[in-house]
């Protein structure tokens, strides 16, 4: 009988597209998924350690994995792996704890419980090698391409420099061929996606810039939809504005992540910008892409963020055009230097922060969404939801739903909107002649 295997899989989506990496392998092991609520033969946890919270998290679910089947091998991996193997290795319900760019040991591990019981390599010395694999979350029909991996910024909140280790990127030569794979595949859309995209290319002989590589996608990419995960403010220059809002293969959306809205804060959390420099790259991609969705993340509560700081980054955040935000409440992650501040802010003042924060978001959402009422939008369709109808997002990263026939999943098509439901918009699909000009509508 084959061996079962169950995944769980904590924080970000670099850490899902690692267990799908991971999930692939072990199916090419002939083994087969199972549900992590299941019986297993094998449990993984994909930790995070993002917080304190979510190092206990991981073993907590490491402790149900036990109870499900107090014979499997639990095999622990992710960042709190990387970043505190001993304070895994001291769990009585953890067989084997694996750090990151140890996939074979990690197969190994995971099909027979061989190797070591702790394999992890010191990612600030030792640069362990990307796999550069296409991956696509439940749910999507867009792929996942990871070019970077690691960081170098050492923000004084985040862990993951040590987590993640040291920056490193995928040549050039090698990203190509894997787009052109993705397209001999039938994939319409590709997220380009690493851990500091930002830094892509500083580590590689010669450096390269990612200007350098998105100028080649723009010329040689077959795929026409190609996304762009996340950029800090300071890295989005005005060559990559140009070169992304000039080709038609770029999706008018990007994640710029801002963290706080008040200069001193900024300055304490050790980004490398000021508000209004944020303001300045927000405002030249709406001048070459007026209806791009500019998303950012936001994090409120931070050491020494006062009641007149916070309101200086409410007023900041909402005077903004931006589409969407992800907010985060600060919480204690030990070994960063922001864990020993002072200036704590009380966790019920941070929760209510959070909150306003978030009902900001939801307006700001549901303005933006609604702006494209009445226009036609260009949707990528990835699956059918619970009303029946076929959704997926435009180039602009709004949801879009409409009705339509199975046989659209994973093709782009233009929808006409025409109403709001909550942050998606509700259309009807405009069938073309077949000279390309529109005849009418869908039901």
């Amino acid at each position: 009988m084959a061996t079962r295997f169950a995944i769980a899989t904590l924080g970000c989506k670099v850490n899902q597209y690692d267990s799908a990496i991971i999930e692939s392998r072990l199916r090419g092991r002939g083994m087969v998924r199972a549900e992590f609520t299941e019986k297993a033969d094998v449990y993984i946890v994909n930790t995070c350690t993002i917080t304190d919270r979510a190092d206990s998290e991981s073993l907590r679910i490491a402790r149900r994995a036990r109870r499900l089947n107090p014979n499997a091998r639990i095999v622990m991996t992710g960042c709190l792996a990387q970043a505190s193997p001993d304070v895994l290795a001291k769990a009585s319900e953890v067989d084997a704890v694996i750090g990151l760019g140890r996939l074979d040991d990690l197969e190994r591990a995971a099909a027979s419980g061989a190797g070591e019981r702790v394999m992890v390599t010191n990612l600030r010395k030792e640069k362990a090698p990307i796999e550069l694999a296409a991956v696509t979350l439940d749910g999507h029909t867009r792929a996942f391409l990871k070019l970077q991996e690691g960081c170098d910024q050492f923000c004084s909140f985040c862990i993951v420099p040590f987590s993640r280790g040291t920056s490193r990127s995928v040549e050039p030569r090698r990203v190509m061929a894997a787009l052109d794979d993705l397209h001999a595949r039938g994939f319409k859309e590709v997220v380009l996606t690493g851990v500091h995209l930002g830094g892509y290319g500083k580590d590689l002989d010669p450096p390269v810039e990612l200007a350098d590589l998105l100028e080649m996608i723009a010329e040689r990419c077959p795929i026409e939809r190609v996304r762009i995960s996340s950029l800090d403010p300071e890295e989005l220059s005005d060559r990559i504005v140009e070169i992304i809002s000039g080709s038609a293969k770029f999706c008018p959306h990007l994640h710029l992540p801002l963290q706080s809205g008040d200069d001193e804060t900024l300055s304490r959390m050790r980004r490398r910008y000021e508000r209004g420099y944020f303001r300045d790259r927000v405002e030249r991609v709406l001048h070459a892409w007026p209806n791009a969705a500019i998303g950012t993340d936001l994090i409120v509560g931070f050491p020494g963020e006062t009641g007149a700081h916070f309101e200086s980054y409410f007023n900041f955040v909402e005077s903004m055009p931006l589409a969407y935000f992800h907010v985060f409440p600060y919480s204690v992650r030990a070994g960063t230097t922001a864990a020993k501040f002072s200036g704590r802010v009380k966790p019920p003042e941070i929760k209510r922060r959070a909150a306003m924060m978030r009902e900001l978001g939801d307006r700001k959402r549901v303005e933006f969404v609604g702006r494209f009422v009445g226009t036609k939008l260009k949707v990528l369709l990835e699956e059918r939801g619970p009303d029946g109808k076929l959704r997926g997002y435009s180039r602009n990263y709004v949801r879009v739903s409409a009705r339509g026939p199975d046989e659209l999943t994973n093709r782009e098509v233009e929808v006409e909107a025409s109403t709001v439901e909550g942050i998606q918009l509700v259309g009807e699909i405009v069938r073309p002649r077949a000279d390309g000009t529109a005849c009418g509508r869908t039901s």
